[in-house]
């Protein structure tokens, strides 16, 4: 047995998740917030997919780069919250080695699918602000195709790279992946071979929608601002400041707290595992959470809309 280990030729095919190690005894309480947050998730970004889909105004470019956003929460948020109840409630905390690493594809690729869709919504407003008379030319149907096939390129092509590396890999040590579901360095950092390969893709990742991404959000959003900003005045500069504030705010913490989590093992950064594991979940829910309010229930139309519906419904069971 020993020799097999010192050859690599035993590898675990099946781990067990340790999330919050620090507070475990505490974990069934800690399934309270992660529900009432996915439901929320699931109510939040379902009511505004819907209002979207019956309201014939809102069926622009914008507003369905927002229903896709909703959409991507979703799924996002289900790869990994359903199973995170079950290990917290049920102490279910074993995957498979092929479920880890399907689980670990989903839960990126969807992350970097996200940060596709806020880049081309930043996109849209420069376009629509700073080019208005060409935003109907350049914002089309091609335009949509090319940027959906973008999408798929660019993050299917990366992420199927970054999981067929973690999964050439032998895991003889230990099974524990201190993480709540199957991150991509949580499960690296268990190889008992060279990781290298696997380290350097986890930075290229970085740079290819951190580095590049977020750069191109920035730059279109000050160029927004300056626009608006030179045309506006009082109340409309002060609303445009705030509203770009507030999506540059939320955008830099789905970057900042991705960044951290995925580059922490990679450059040796001492996180605590329940500090570490915590930033891993908010990169995913916390932008599913806020997404609703901030490019929803903020944005004019479909909070009247929304409010619409209350009131009918309310004065439906009011005359019953």
């Amino acid at each position: 047995m020993i020799e097999e280990f010192q050859g690599f030729n035993f590898s675990h095919n099946e781990f067990i998740f340790l999330g919050f190690p620090v507070i475990y005894e505490y974990r069934r309480l800690l399934s309270l917030p992660f529900f009432t947050t996915y439901i929320l998730v699931l109510v939040g970004n379902s009511l505004l997919i819907y209002v979207i889909r019956i309201m014939e105004s809102l069926h622009s470019p914008m507003y369905i780069l927002i229903c896709g956003l909703a959409a991507v929460d979703i799924v996002v948020a289900t790869v990994i919250i359903p199973n995170m109840l079950l290990s917290f409630l049920f102490d279910w905390n074993d995957i498979s080695l092929a479920s880890c690493l399907t689980q670990m594809f989903f839960t990126h690729f969807l992350s970097s699918v996200e940060s596709t869709i806020l880049l081309a919504m930043a996109l849209d407003r420069y376009v629509a602000i700073c080019y208005p008379l060409h935003y109907a030319r350049i914002l089309n149907n091609v335009m949509f195709l090319k940027l959906l096939l973008f999408t798929v390129i660019r993050s299917g092509s990366i992420m199927f790279v970054l999981v067929a590396l973690a999964g050439s890999l032998s895991f003889c040590g230990s099974n524990v992946i201190n993480h709540c579901y199957c991150d991509h360095m949580a499960l690296v950092s268990l190889a008992c071979g060279n990781t290298d390969k696997n380290n350097a893709m986890g930075l290229a990742v970085i740079i290819c929608f951190v580095g590049i991404d977020i750069c191109v959000i920035i730059f279109s959003y000050m160029k927004i601002l300056s626009v608006v900003l030179r045309r506006a005045a009082g109340e409309d500069r002060w609303k445009a400041f705030h509203t770009c504030g507030t999506h540059l705010i939320v955008i830099m913490c789905f970057y900042l707290i991705g960044t951290v989590t995925f580059l922490s093992r990679n450059l040796n950064i001492q996180i605590p595992t329940d500090i570490n594991t915590f930033l891993g979940v908010m990169y995913i829910v916390l932008p599913a959470s806020v997404n609703p309010i901030i490019y929803g229930v903020r944005t004019k139309e479909i909070r009247n809309r929304i409010l619409k519906m209350f009131n009918t419904r309310c004065m439906k069971v009011f005359y019953l």
